[in-house]
């Protein structure tokens, strides 16, 4: 029996799927399981999202615009329903995901900058290196975001082909509607960039000047994933596709644009839904479809002070930036034929740290030699829910700020300040709205699964939880240390540096 039909999900409207996440959370047991692992190394395709909310494709209540290519591989596989970001900012959230690490580990914090001189360290292991050890080659299509320089591209990393930008499309010398930031004020921070590059290899090869050529970049993108799976179909292979949407400006080709009911991000979310159709279509032309593992999520939540450009959080509290379930609760879709059991839901806790070690365990790889924080979902994948492997999640920000952590359903939210887009109007057309402060003076308690918006503290309530879960964050500060309470921590690693 499965968990949920596809066709009952499909039509949740954004204001009640947060409730939706806290029923399925009730229902548990009763998926099928299916047989052993094939032996033998799949292919793997992990397709990255920028700024996606949880709340942006048509299974957890997206309205006006369709995702049918997203729906049909959910149809055909997984939806992760609590399903977490190593960290609510762009290079911190990649660092994990390609390290199984939480980012803090390994040094990496925030979004790296045009002028940053550090980036991956190349003592760190990455999905990429590991997968090359049992004969994968390697393709990054997208952004990159964790260090421009040379020595911390995808190439010396473990990839065989890098080709995309080595950062967020919005760090580039250029205005929010399109201007050269030069012809307006040359006094502006925006000054400080370079022109937004397109590196191939390790050369930049072009320049995204404008406007009109971010238009371009899911298309290129998605032509480039076609033909890497077209010119590697003898695998195995491991293609990484983090798309630069929808991360703001947002760009979208002629064939899409004017054509949701949603304005410029629904045109978007159409776009992105056609790359991933397209790429299922390459798998099944080439005949890979039925040994491919794909993979889909985010790498945070929605900028929401960019008001229409942004996405929805589904009903979850704040956004992009924050330690609230807005900001680390993602999409997740994963479809493997054979292993994950068809149209299921798992309400199970789940990480892309995890995703990793899952990788390991599928391919018979030898996990990293330095510590990772990730676990095997695979059991999860298969569909046994009985035993789930994460129990625990630490809400990590800025340098190294623990600002929460989650045990099976609990989340405690530690003092802090931080932002928040409440009570603050957001901005319009590709324009930010203000952002505020918002300090957590006392510990929070909040029962995600009857209220994933977490708006009641129950604290009061629930003091022996309370006191577990400050126990968990006390483990976490040993280990991976808190700068809110001057704990170094003993195990954390530095980012590579520039020589």
């Amino acid at each position: 029996m499965k968990i949920l039909t596809p066709g009952r999900i499909a039509g949740i409207r954004p204001a009640v799927s947060a409730g939706l996440i806290a029923s399925l959370a009730a229902v548990q047991a009763g998926a099928q399981t299916t047989g052993p692992v094939r032996a033998g190394t799949p292919n793997i395709v992990l397709i990255l999202m920028d700024d996606m909310g949880y709340g942006d494709i048509g299974r957890t209540g997206a309205r006006q615009y369709n995702t049918p290519n997203l729906d049909r591989l959910a149809n055909g596989g997984m939806q992760f329903t609590w399903y977490y970001c190593p960290q609510a900012v762009s290079s911190a959230s990649r660092a994990g995901l390609l390290t199984g690490c939480y980012p803090n580990r390994i040094g990496i914090s925030g979004a790296l900058m045009p002028w940053a001189t550090h980036g991956i360290n190349k003592e760190e292991t990455t999905i990429a290196e590991m997968l090359k050890t049992k004969g994968y080659y390697t393709g990054i299509i997208g952004k990159w975001h964790l260090g421009h320089h040379k020595e911390f591209l995808p190439l010396q990393h473990g990839f065989d082909e890098y080709y995309g930008i080595p950062y967020s499309n919005d760090m580039w010398p250029v205005d929010f509607d399109g201007v050269p930031i030069h012809l307006k004020d040359t006094t502006s921070n925006k000054m400080k960039y370079p022109v937004l590059p397109l590196i191939e290899g390790n050369e930049k090869t072009a320049e995204v000047p404008s406007l009109a050529e971010q238009d371009k970049l899911t298309t290129d993108y998605t032509r480039r994933a076609v033909e890497f799976i077209e010119n590697h179909r003898s695998g195995p292979f491991f293609l990484y596709l983090p798309h630069s949407m929808v991360h703001v400006p947002l760009g979208v080709s002629e064939r899409f644009r004017g054509k949701s009911k949603q304005g410029m991000y629904g045109d978007v979310m159409m776009e992105v839904d056609w790359s991933i159709g397209e790429i299922m279509k390459a798998l099944e032309k080439n005949g890979l479809a039925g040994n491919t593992l794909v993979i889909f999520t985010s790498d945070n939540g929605p900028w929401l002070n960019f008001g229409n450009h942004a996405g929805t959080t589904g009903g979850l509290r704040e956004g992009k930036g924050t330690s609230w379930e807005g900001g680390q609760r993602v999409p997740c879709i994963m479809r493997w034929p054979g292993v994950i059991p068809e149209g299921t839901i798992c309400n199970e806790l789940a990480s892309s740290i995890d995703i990793l070690p899952t990788l390991a365990e599928i391919t018979g790889s030898a996990l990293p030699a330095l510590k990772i924080d990730g676990v095997s979902i695979l059991p999860l994948m298969r569909g046994n829910f009985d035993e789930p492997p994460r129990h625990e999640l630490y809400y990590y920000y800025e340098t190294n700020s623990l600002e929460a952590v989650q045990r099976e359903g609990w989340k405690l939210v530690l003092p802090h300040k931080a932002r928040t887009y409440c009570d603050r109007k957001p901005g319009a057309d590709g324009w930010p709205g203000p952002t505020g402060i918002f300090e957590v003076k006392e510990p929070e308690l909040y029962d995600l699964r009857r209220d994933p918006g977490e708006r009641y503290n129950v604290a009061e309530f629930n003091p022996g939880k309370v006191k577990e879960l400050q126990e968990l964050a006390e483990k976490a500060r040993d280990d991976l240390g808190d700068a809110l309470t001057g704990n170094p921590g003993k195990n954390r690693r530095p980012a590579g540096k520039l020589n």
